[in-house]
């Protein structure tokens, strides 16, 4: 594994201030008792091996002249990083999204490896959760997935964990001194193997000027969009430390029938559940919203096939629309899906990859006052992230995992964050808020489960829920706005 952060790692570091924590997280609810801590503990340190980067905390460059390091961390001590909570029981799920909340509105320590799993006892109906949280320095949406599927079983009684080949023992930490020399003298070497990389890729000119067009043409669009101001809404406003939680849970079947009729993609009937929801939220709250487009933040992994299990960041970033003046929910979807369709025909995500890669020949003082300037500035009214899990059942010892549901961090001015995940044929949707900003975010929820309700049905695709084993609970439909 690469011990320096790319540059793309290093700006979540940068852009975690005053308010903003860049960690990304999850709820994950279970059937059955809990285990006893030890022995989750024992579990949990008995694949770590798989997952390195786990042992290892952040070393910082003296004077900011590179990029940090990973280091293993001589004094790593699984009990911190995994805690032990419980609800008065019955715990309701309205209690555990009070705690995760408390849990995801507290910054990581990075003088520790960064990353912190919660056993919470007491929830009702014979259930426990984990909550997690993991930097984003570490670890995308992506890899995130492969992490959970290593430290889970496929079966209820599985064979155990093969051993490591041997046992831990941390490299030494290097000094400040050995740091410092080390970040200068990359400086020195990298642009050769740059050079090196460059004549290689110059065997084959005609790909090489296939993808710098497409690089080019991608930020030129980027450029079009992005450096205009989204318009002002009550989600783009100054926030504080403290964070509220709760979670919608969906069915993707039914999101596969309505993208059959409709023609489109479960993203796109992702997007126009959203556009749809915040439209009649803001419409509440006596908004005005006619021809009103809000600019969500979506990151699309660039993460192939072969990098699966590999930690960091390989994502990149398209602008999407969310036409939220739109009430029809089939003419919300039509808007929707052209508008990403020809998103993805404008290369855009080739472009944001392309300066992700030329970051990482950026002085690092620079990449943080530029991420940090990035974060200042209204470029979109929120993050929208969906991010396909693993479609079978996990376990944890012998416990099966009822329910995923995903947290995506806020930036400065970023008062929502919408993250989705799916497992196992259901859709977990995570909306995560500022404390203060959004005492109501209670509402957007109640308004995203009455959108998708009133999409299904607009669109003829309604189906009967498939059954899991999770709890269904019945929901009233939202007006239609």
């Amino acid at each position: 594994m690469p011990t320096r952060l790319t540059a793309l790692d290093a700006s979540f570091l940068h852009l975690e201030d005053s308010g903003a924590h860049m960690h990304v997280a999850a709820v994950m609810t279970f059937d059955g008792p809990a285990p006893a801590y030890d022995d989750l503990v024992d579990a949990i340190q008995a694949r770590l091996h798989l997952v390195p980067r786990y042992r290892q905390r952040l070393a910082f460059v003296p004077l900011g002249q590179g990029r940090p390091r990973w280091v293993d961390d001589p004094h790593f001590n699984a009990r911190y990083h995994i805690r032990h909570t419980a609800l008065p029981a019955p715990g309701s799920d309205e209690e555990l999204k009070r705690l995760a909340a408390r849990v995801f509105g507290q910054r990581l320590d990075r003088s520790k490896p960064l990353w912190e799993i919660w056993l919470v006892e007491g929830l009702d109906d014979n259930r426990f959760a984990l909550l997690s949280k993991t930097h984003h320095a570490l670890v995308d949406g992506v890899s995130g997935v492969d992490i959970v599927s290593v430290l889970f079983d496929t079966a209820a009684d599985p064979a155990p964990p093969a051993p490591p080949a041997s046992a831990w023992l941390p490299h030494p930490v290097p000094t400040s001194t050995e740091l410092l020399a080390e970040a200068l003298l990359e400086r020195t070497t990298v642009p050769g193997e740059a050079v090196r990389g460059f004549r290689a890729l110059t065997r084959a000119p005609r790909q090489v000027v296939e993808r710098l067009a497409g690089g080019v043409s991608g930020i030129g669009s980027m450029a079009k969009v992005g450096l205009s101001p989204a318009p002002r809404t009550p989600l783009n406003v100054a926030i504080g430390p403290h964070r509220r939680y709760t979670w919608v849970d969906a069915d993707l079947q039914r999101f596969k029938a309505i993208k059959s009729k409709l023609g489109g993609t479960v993203n796109d009937v992702v997007l126009t559940a959203v556009a749809l929801a915040l439209g009649r939220w803001m419409r509440g709250r006596g908004e005005d919203t006619e021809d009103l487009v809000l600019r969500a933040m979506v990151p699309v992994s660039v993460r192939a096939d072969a990098e699966r299990g590999a930690l960091g960041n390989r994502v990149a970033t398209m602008w999407a629309p969310l036409p939220v003046g739109v009430r029809d929910p089939v003419d919300c979807f039509a808007e929707v899906h052209e508008a990403m369709k020809d998103l993805k025909e404008s290369g855009q995500a080739v472009g944001a990859e392309t300066l992700t890669q030329l970051a990482d020949f950026a002085p690092p003082t620079i990449m943080s006052q530029a991420a940090r300037l990035q974060a200042r500035q209204r470029f979109f009214n929120l993050v929208v992230t969906n991010v396909p899990g693993p479609q079978l059942e996990l376990y944890l010892l012998g416990r099966r995992l009822l329910a995923l549901y995903p947290v995506v961090p806020l930036a400065l001015k970023q008062a929502l964050g919408i993250a989705i995940m799916s497992y196992n044929g259901r859709l977990g949707f995570g909306l995560l808020a500022d404390f203060d900003a959004l005492p109501d975010v209670e509402e957007i929820a109640t308004e995203l489960r009455g959108a998708i309700d009133d999409l299904a049905a607009a669109a003829g695709a309604d189906v009967r829920v498939r059954r899991t084993g999770l709890r269904e609970r019945p929901t009233a439909t939202a007006p239609a706005g």
